[in-house]
C-alpha cells in the first residue's frame, strides 16, 4: 500500500535539475495507475531509507503518444499532480519529441548521472534513448539498478497502460478505475508486487 505524505515537490525539465545523491525511478507512467504507485512508493521509500532525495523522472507527451498516436489516460497536470501526492522530492518531465527521440541511450546516462543516483527502480520492460538501444541492462553497468516485478490484479492480470486504454475504449471504466487506482482519491492495493531485484550488466 502506498501512503501519502504532506511533501512540496518541485518540477523539473530535463537537463536542469543537479542532486549529490538521489534515488532515481523512470517511466511513461501514463495515468499513474497502481504499478506505477507501486514503484514510485519504493522508490520514495528507498531514499528515505538512504537518506537521500527521491526523483521521478517522465515525459511529456508519453512516448507511445508519438510513436504509435494513443491518447495519454491523464494531461500532464494531471499527471504531475498524481505523481506529487505519492510523496517524491523532485519531479523530472522530459518533453518527448523528435529531437528528444534522437538522443542516444549515452546521452540519457550522462543525464541521469547529474542526479547522481544511488539506486534506480524500474520496471522490466523499461527502455531508452534512440531505437530503444538502452534497457536496465544497460543502467546497471553505471547504477546500482533494481526491477520491480510487474504488479498484478486480483484477476491475476498485469496492470498496464495498455489494459486501461483498452478497458475503457471497451466500456469497461468500472474496472479500468480499479486497476488506476484513483477512484474516490484514495490508492488501491497492488499486489503480487513486493520486492525487487537487482540487475547485473
Amino acid at each position: 500500500m502506498v501512503h501519502r505524505r504532506q511533501i512540496e515537490t518541485s518540477v523539473h525539465g530535463e537537463d536542469v535539475l543537479r542532486l549529490s545523491a538521489s534515488v532515481l525511478t523512470i517511466g511513461s507512467f501514463d495515468g499513474v495507475h497502481r504499478g506505477h504507485q507501486e514503484l514510485i512508493g519504493t522508490a520514495v521509500v528507498t531514499a528515505r531509507k538512504l537518506g537521500v532525495a527521491s526523483v521521478v523522472y517522465t515525459f511529456d507527451p508519453p512516448p507511445k503518444a508519438l510513436l504509435c498516436g494513443v491518447r495519454p489516460l491523464t494531461s500532464i497536470e494531471d499527471k504531475v499532480a498524481r505523481i506529487s501526492l505519492l510523496g517524491p522530492d523532485h519531479i523530472i518531465v522530459a518533453r518527448f519529441d523528435a529531437a528528444y527521440r534522437a538522443r542516444t541511450a549515452g546521452d540519457f546516462v550522462g543525464e541521469i548521472g547529474a542526479l547522481t543516483p544511488r539506486v534506480i527502480w524500474v520496471g522490466a520492460d523499461f527502455r531508452f534513448g534512440s531505437c530503444k538501444s538502452g534497457d536496465p541492462l544497460l543502467l546497471a553497468r553505471y547504477f546500482d539498478t533494481r526491477i520491480l516485478p510487474a504488479v498484478r490484479c486480483e484477476a491475476g492480470e498485469i496492470v498496464s497502460s495498455s489494459r486501461i486504454r483498452a478497458l475503457r475504449a471497451a466500456g469497461r471504466s468500472i474496472e479500468a478505475e480499479i486497476l488506476e487506482g484513483w477512484s474516490g482519491g484514495s490508492y488501491a492495493r497492488a499486489v503480487h508486487a513486493s520486492g525487487g531485484s537487482h540487475v547485473t550488466a
